[in-house]
């Protein structure tokens, strides 16, 4: 019954801002974040955050987006400012926990598409 809903996607132009937003049901994960694929390109990271606020940013990221998230509502942030045309790609919010004996979930939102025009 889990399921990561994304919203916030759209058509932005370059140097313009969107705030991507993903909101989990049920448990609360160690692990989430966001990763994004171009058409024809193998899907990436682009930010994770814990359940503590540590994150993690892609290079090609880092200074323009920032990660966050509300354990109260079970929801994962994604601030995107000086958007470039190269961002442009379906972003895909991404959970993770580690269950009894130490089996491993993975869940994938179905996606938000961001386009960015020059």
């Amino acid at each position: 019954q889990v399921q990561l809903v994304e919203s916030g996607g759209g058509l932005v132009q370059a140097g313009g801002s969107l705030r991507l937003s993903c909101a989990a049901s049920g448990r609360i994960f160690s692990t989430m974040g966001w990763y994004h694929q171009a058409p024809g390109k193998q899907r990436e990271l682009v930010a994770t955050i814990t359940d503590d606020g540590s994150s993690n940013y892609a290079d090609s990221v880092k200074g323009r987006f920032t990660i966050s998230r509300d354990n109260a509502k079970n929801t994962v942030y994604l601030q995107m400012n000086s958007l470039k045309p190269e961002d442009t790609a379906v972003y895909y919010c991404y959970a993770y926990s580690v269950g009894r004996w130490s089996l491993k979930y993975e869940y994938w939102g179905q996606g938000t598409r961001v386009t960015v025009s020059s």
